[in-house]
């Protein structure tokens, strides 16, 4: 299997997505600030945010202090699912725009299902789309079931969900790459998980890398795949951004792949849909 490990974005639709993103979650304040503004000076160029979140205040002061011009950074944020009905959307995304000071996110995503009717929630997003104030737009937490009834609904870009080695996602892979879907992997840790793991250290030491690194190694050589891992300090965005370099052989991403029997979940609140 011939694989770009050196490449550092994946192509969907004809666009060009940052394969490694710098994840927001837990961190607010002057750390959300700080850890921005170093993981763009460090080289990462997709961000990814939601207003649950808390940060997008602290996110928007970094986009504005960076040297880092605005058309270089992939900018993704979410909407909550309590606010999914279209007037309280509206309302909520245009202060989201301010808090971020932007005039557009790169990519819209809805957090989790919602009961709002799907077809008013993505109808209202696919008018925010229109209007150049989302340049796309997607779901997270879809199951494949779920994403494909968005899918006959608005013009679907994206579907970030927890992906990990322990986590097999191979409904919802099959859908985005049928499809020409960005598949956003948050969680791609698993929680911490990857670091005391044998088998992603044995290969690690192998080639000099962490367990972390091996982790996400073997996610971004996925097909449709961007991995947001978060890193609090400067030395793990540095770790997590130091892996393009890193070949792992067929038989080791096999070794890899063969943890998914854990089938490991570290996201799975009560209003979560029900999983593939």
């Amino acid at each position: 299997m011939a694989i770009e490990t050196r490449r550092r974005t994946v192509t969907v639709q004809g666009v060009e997505v940052p394969k490694l993103g710098y994840g927001t979650w837990l961190l607010q304040g002057e750390a959300a600030y700080e850890g921005v503004l170093d993981a763009l000076a460090l080289g990462y160029r997709h961000i990814d945010t939601a207003r649950t979140y808390g940060n997008e205040r602290d996110i928007g002061r970094a986009l504005a202090d960076t040297d880092v011009p605005r058309e270089e950074i992939w900018l993704t944020t979410k909407v909550w699912r309590e606010d999914a009905a279209s007037e309280d959307l509206r309302r909520v995304f245009a202060q989201q725009l301010r808090d971020l000071r932007v005039d557009y996110v790169d990519l819209l995503l809805l957090h989790w299902p919602a009961e709002a009717p799907l077809a008013e929630t993505l109808g209202t997003m696919n008018d925010l789309h229109e209007q150049g104030l989302a340049q796309r737009i997607g779901v997270s937490n879809f199951p494949s079931s779920l994403l494909l009834q968005a899918l006959e609904l608005a013009p679907i870009f994206a579907n970030q969900i927890e992906f990990h080695p322990y986590l097999p996602q191979g409904p919802v892979m099959h859908v985005c790459l049928e499809h020409d879907l960005l598949l956003d992997a948050y969680s791609p840790l698993a929680h911490g998980l990857v670091h005391t793991d044998p088998v992603l250290t044995t290969i690690g030491v192998r080639h000099g890398a962490s367990s972390a690194q091996v982790g996400l190694r073997w996610l971004l050589d996925q097909p449709h795949v961007a991995a947001l891992p978060k890193a609090s300090t400067h030395e793990h965005r540095i770790e997590n951004l130091d892996v393009f370099d890193l070949e792992l052989t067929d038989e080791e991403r096999g070794q890899i792949a063969s943890l998914s029997y854990i089938g490991r979940r570290t996201a799975d609140p009560p209003w979560a849909p029900v999983w593939d």
